[in-house]
């Protein structure tokens, strides 16, 4: 058994594939499985791939007609044999001992989950990205970051699940980790930034259109999740939190950047409405009340009346 399978999910990445290729077969950690899913890719990513599959026996090719992210990592999962998985975007890349030290983390702290910081990286310029070190589920739902890219997930956590990511919607990422946490039951961190987020343009995630919609479904499919599993009473402060937070920043952010005004402003609405029949004493929430934070102050400002002030305000913001 390998000790990490890292799943890459690739579909029409031949300018950035290279990259990522370099930084998986240099990785310091022997005991590795590359699996690469082709989702059905039209351009010459599966032969850059193929390049490297020749000198390396640690990697996998699986083939599938193009699903979509979701589907492509979900089909991955069926050929993962390690101790732990990490699923990597073909157009990010990461440091050489990404792997070796995550996965010494794992079992130093005999971790079911290790997360590390990460970089941004724009065509002029980085960022660290630093997330903060949770330590128990509550926390784990108002404080994590939901990517999958930059986290090593105990296999056994994600066997006999039948759909790990949600298939044909954005924002998978989110469903999936907020359905993990409940599995979860201890943590590590490594605070080194050891993988480089690459912000395309042209990017499905930096693509505004219908599509944000997805979001409603997502979170729709979380709460019915905690509730259908006995957890919603439970965690009910910290989902709700959790809504009010992606529904009136990253959200509402994403939203009022469509183009198409018809459709910005129908998903504005349904953004709200969808918030107040969910959650009707959102402006209540005792972490929005009581945890001092700049967020939560634009949060506590938000009203019927400043909701509009603020879509004017960040439309016309670049």
């Amino acid at each position: 058994m390998p000790k990490v399978s890292v799943i890459v999910p690739v579909y029409n990445v031949q300018d950035y594939i290279r990259k990522c290729m370099e930084s998986l077969v240099n990785q310091t950690l022997d005991d590795i499985e590359l699996i690469i899913v082709n989702d059905g890719s039209t351009d010459g990513s599966i032969e850059i791939a193929k390049e490297y599959q020749e000198k390396n026996k640690k990697i996998k090719i699986v083939n599938k007609k193009n699903g979509g992210l979701s589907d492509a990592r979900n089909y991955g999962v069926r050929y993962a044999n390690g101790e732990y998985i990490a699923f990597l975007d073909s157009d990010d890349y990461v440091e050489y001992d990404t792997y070796e030290r995550m996965y010494e983390k794992a079992i130093e702290e005999q971790a079911d989950c290790v997360e590390c910081n990460f970089i941004w990286e724009y065509e002029n310029k980085s960022k660290i990205d630093i997330g903060y070190m949770y330590s128990n589920k509550s926390e784990m739902i108002i404080y994590s970051r939901v990517v999958a890219w930059n986290k090593l997930i105990k296999n056994s956590l994600l066997k006999n699940i039948d759909e790990i990511f949600p298939i044909g919607l954005r924002y998978e990422d989110i469903e999936f980790f907020y359905k993990l946490i409940p599995k979860i039951e201890k943590v590590a961190f490594i605070k080194e930034p050891k993988i480089h987020y690459v912000q395309r343009k042209t990017s499905i995630a930096n693509t505004q259109s219908i599509k944000n919609r997805d979001i409603f479904i997502v979170l729709s499919n979380v709460l019915n999740y905690y509730k259908s599993n006995g957890l919603y009473d439970k965690y009910k402060s910290e989902l709700e939190y959790t809504f009010s937070r992606l529904l009136l920043c990253s959200s509402f952010f994403r939203i009022v950047k469509i183009k198409d005004e018809n459709i910005r402003k129908k998903l504005i609405n349904e953004n709200w409405m969808i918030l107040n029949e969910k959650f009707p004493n959102w402006k209540k929430n005792r972490i929005i009340k009581n945890r001092k934070s700049i967020k939560n102050l634009y949060l506590s400002s938000i009203n019927r009346y400043t909701y509009k002030i603020y879509y004017w305000i960040f439309k016309y913001i670049k």
